[in-house]
């Protein structure tokens, strides 16, 4: 499976799932740990597992498998290492205390379709 078929299923499934000013970033020849990273926020802890449990059943349903999640019941902040992608959930507050998106400035933010 390609990382931008990765992409997709995950987009979708955040989308789906109400995820709040999501952004994506093309680090292909910026990082070697991935090719995609995405951030979305969460108004509720409730809501942050919901979307990461979607975005694992998105990738059930694309017979994709090898991923790790990080993170607890409890957590603000939900990482799915998707290999080629690399998703970060958080709740709204833990977004703005972490500000990871600082990290990705020299890749290309990828213009979203919003629902």
């Amino acid at each position: 499976m390609t990382s931008k078929e990765i992409l997709t299923f995950t987009l979708k499934a955040i989308s789906d799932r109400h995820g709040e000013d999501t952004g994506a970033y093309d680090m292909q020849g910026h990082s070697i740990l991935a090719d995609y990273y995405v951030v979305t926020s969460a108004g509720s802890n409730r809501q942050l597992h919901a979307i990461a449990n979607a975005i694992i059943d998105e990738a059930h349903k694309h017979n994709y498998y090898d991923y790790r999640v990080e993170g607890t019941s409890e957590s603000n902040w939900l990482l799915l290492d998707l290999g080629d992608v690399v998703v970060n959930v958080f709740t709204e507050d833990a977004r703005d205390f972490y500000n990871v998106e600082k990290l990705w400035v020299n890749g290309k933010k990828l213009e979203l379709k919003e629902d």
